[in-house]
């Protein structure tokens, strides 16, 4: 068996050791976390290219959760399997040396030969981060989504509670998703301001595709007046997505954590984005 046959299977085959590894990136210049067979450039791809330099061979990599084109992360976590023999600190600083500035892994951890980046996980926190100005940012241009109307973020986190527990999602998920169920249970739904920036925190058990961009901008018509308040709940129910505005744009999007069981011992860090650490409210 081969690194990139064994890198997808549920436990790791004999003779090969299981690495977990914390990633984060800046999404921007990729088409994407997945490795494309058209020679697009990808997060995994990059990802595994420096690692198989670290380990002498090809390594493929098996992530938590799959990013789209301009979504960034701050709590990726990815495993691989490999028979190459290396301290923890030569998977982060050496795969790192070898990264473009846009990908880091943070740290590194020989794991359980039945732990799985994928499957394992218990939960998935993302953030959404809007810009709420009339002029446009020069700066984090493409890691915020720039709103000129002003939102009433009281209204968006009133429109956000119907949203809470188990539901069908479909009213909120992409044509083209693969889930085989939209029924998903959101813990946390939370909208806060910090200055200029506001933060959508959502954890749920598993998201569908794009559903993260397609609540922040109904979310976003409700804030500025578009819609009522009770138009996120009115979406919800009628479990159809064309009735549910337009997706987000992806620059705001973060992937901030994925949750494991507490016998895997995941190292923890903070909560991402960088720019966003120390304020008030944001650290839990």
């Amino acid at each position: 068996m081969t690194i990139y046959q064994s890198a997808a299977d549920e436990v790791a085959a004999d003779g090969y050791t299981r690495i977990a590894l914390g990633v984060e990136y800046k999404g921007s210049r990729y088409n994407g976390w997945q490795r494309q067979a058209d020679g697009v450039r990808s997060v995994q791809e990059t990802l595994e290219r420096a690692l198989s330099k670290v380990a002498a061979c090809p390594v493929s990599v098996m992530c938590a959760g799959r990013t789209d084109a301009g979504v960034h992360a701050c709590g990726q976590v990815v495993h691989f399997d490999t028979q190459a023999v290396r301290p923890e600190r030569a998977w982060v600083m050496g795969t790192n040396a070898e990264l473009p500035s846009d990908i880091s892994v943070t740290w590194a951890r020989p794991m359980p030969r039945d732990f799985h980046a994928r499957f394992k996980a218990m939960s998935r926190r993302y953030r959404y981060v809007i810009y709420n100005d009339l002029i446009r940012p020069a700066h984090l241009a493409d890691e915020v989504t720039w709103n000129h109307r002003p939102l009433d973020v009281e209204r968006m986190a009133q429109a956000a509670q119907p949203l809470l527990g188990t539901h069908d999602f479909s009213a909120f998920r992409a044509s083209q998703c693969q889930a085989k169920s939209p029924i998903k249970q959101m813990h946390h739904l939370r909208i806060s301001r910090h200055g200029q920036m506001i933060v959508i925190d959502v954890r749920a058990n598993a998201f569908l595709h794009h559903m993260v961009r397609n609540l922040a901008g109904v979310l976003m018509a409700i804030g500025s007046g578009q819609k009522p308040v009770t138009w996120a709940e009115e979406v919800l129910q009628g479990r159809e997505r064309r009735q549910g505005g337009v997706t987000a744009h992806p620059y705001g999007l973060y992937l901030v954590h994925v949750e494991y069981p507490d016998s895997y011992e995941i190292p923890s860090r903070y909560l991402g984005p960088h720019f966003l650490t120390g304020f008030c409210g944001l650290e839990g």
